[in-house]
């Protein structure tokens, strides 16, 4: 996105790029490219080397939160493309040599530097052990979950997908966990039930929604932060 005009023009103005239909393309297909083509993230995230906008989500909750510190040992679900995985191994110092965050994604992806990537579906009943073991039997310090169910079109039947999978996450985090630990997890509007909530303030000191400036504004998701797992 560029800017243009100043004093003595019409003023400053933005200039968007416009997409055509094609043949082949769906008008939501030309929508979500227009719009990727207009975000200023999408540019972002490609000068500086992220994989994805994503990445910037990541650094705006932990600017605000402070989550990532030296040597933490991190699962992220659901990592790919791997954006997440980029900020958290630079913010922590993650390294090859001693790799201490560990992702976990269905989908194939190319390997981050100093993170372990597990090419899994979080949701099958041996992955939480697959992590377990891929963090050397640690405890972790935090937890982030990025995960989104595939969309049906169907309300009642993607609430529950998204419920179901944002429990899930919590579950294994409370597992894994290590007294004092982070939980991070994408929910959307009306996404966080109140059984799931009161747990987590059981289990948690503070329990908190963020949604960051990355987050597309027309978006209904935010992020569930919860500090200070009391084991």
């Amino acid at each position: 996105m560029s800017k243009s005009g100043g004093k003595g023009g019409s003023g400053a103005r933005q200039l968007k790029t416009r997409v055509k239909s094609a043949r082949g393309r769906s008008n939501s297909s030309t929508r979500w490219l227009q719009r990727q083509l207009n975000d200023p993230y999408v540019k972002r995230a490609h000068d500086e080397g992220w994989r994805s906008r994503a990445a910037f989500k990541l650094i705006e909750i932990d600017d605000k939160q402070n989550l990532l510190k030296p040597g933490m040992r991190i699962v992220d679900l659901g990592c790919a493309p791997g954006g997440w995985l980029q900020v958290a191994a630079k913010r922590t110092g993650s390294t090859p040599d001693d790799p201490h965050i560990v992702g976990i994604d269905y989908l194939e992806m190319e390997p981050v530097p100093g993170c372990i990537i597990l090419h899994k579906d979080f949701t099958e009943d041996d992955a939480p052990q697959m992590l377990i073991d891929a963090l050397g039997g640690h405890k972790a310090d935090l937890v982030l979950s990025d995960m989104a169910a595939p969309t049906t079109g169907h309300k009642a039947t993607d609430h529950l997908r998204i419920i179901a999978l944002v429990e899930l996450a919590a579950d294994f985090a409370i597992q894994i966990l290590k007294p004092g630990g982070t939980f991070v997890a994408k929910v959307f509007q009306g996404g966080t039930e109140h059984e799931l909530l009161a747990e987590l303030k059981r289990s948690f000191a503070t329990t908190a929604h963020i949604k960051p400036p990355a987050s597309r504004k027309d978006s209904a998701e935010s992020y569930l932060i919860a500090k200070g797992f009391k084991g």
